[in-house]
C-alpha cells in the first residue's frame, strides 16, 4: 500500500517531510522532538485507534517501519498530540494512548516492557505504571509511561501477567495489590480483586 503525501498549507509535503526528517534524525537514536519548536502548526489526517492501529486518511498504515518512524517524532503538547520535525508540527488524533505495551518480562527487580512500535521500557520511578478504573464498568485501564508524557496502554494479557506477579501491601486506603520495578512500587488493584 502506498500512502500519498498530503501537502500542508505551507506547501511542504507533510507526511513525506515527517518521514524524511524522522529517518534522518533517528539514525542517532530517538529524535530530540522536545527541542524542536517549528513556527508552522497544522493538522494531518492521522489517527491512532484505541487498539494501537495507525490510520492515514481512514486507511490503516500497513508498513510497520513507517509507523515506528512516525512514533519516534510523536510529541504530547498541552493542545494534543503532534508529529514534530525541525520544520513542521502537525496535530494528529489519538483515541487513547498512542502505544500498546504488548509484552512484559521480569529481569531481576525490573519489569521490562515492549510496545507495539518496538520501544523497550523499564518501569520505575521515571516510567510509572498507573491504573485507571472505568467508573461505569469497573474495568481497569492500565498504562505505562514511555517517554516525555507519552504512554502505552498495557494490553490485557500483559496486565494479567502483572496481576499474577502482584503482592499485597497495606496502604492508608486499605490492602492493595501491587508490583515492584527498579525500586518503585505500583498499586494495580484493591485487595480481593487479584488472586495472590
Amino acid at each position: 500500500m502506498t500512502v500519498d503525501a498530503p501537502t500542508t498549507d505551507a506547501g511542504k509535503p507533510g507526511l513525506e517531510g515527517v518521514a524524511a526528517a524522522a529517518k534522518a534524525a533517528g539514525e542517532r537514536g530517538l529524535p530530540p522532538v522536545h527541542l524542536w519548536h517549528p513556527a508552522h502548526c497544522g493538522e494531518i489526517d492521522i489517527r491512532i485507534r484505541k487498539d494501537g492501529v495507525w490510520f492515514h486518511e481512514g486507511t490503516p498504515i500497513g508498513r510497520e517501519a513507517l509507523v515506528r518512524l512516525f512514533s519516534t517524532v510523536l510529541r504530547l503538547d498541552p493542545d494534543g498530540y503532534h508529529l514534530v520535525t525541525p520544520a513542521e508540527k502537525m496535530k494528529i488524533t489519538v483515541e487513547d494512548a498512542p502505544f500498546i505495551a504488548v509484552r512484559v518480562d521480569r529481569v531481576g527487580d525490573t519489569l521490562r516492557f515492549e510496545t507495539n512500535v518496538g520501544d523497550v521500557v523499564e518501569a520505575g520511578p521515571d516510567n510509572i505504571i498507573r491504573v485507571e478504573i472505568d467508573p461505569a464498568t469497573g474495568e481497569p485501564r492500565p498504562y505505562l509511561h514511555v517517554r516525555r508524557g507519552l504512554e502505552a496502554l498495557i494490553a490485557r494479557p500483559v496486565f494479567y501477567e502483572l496481576a499474577e506477579m502482584a503482592t499485597p501491601r497495606e496502604t492508608a486506603d486499605g490492602a492493595v495489590f501491587g508490583i515492584t520495578s527498579n525500586g518503585a512500587w505500583f498499586p494495580i488493584a484493591p485487595a480481593g480483586t487479584v488472586g495472590a
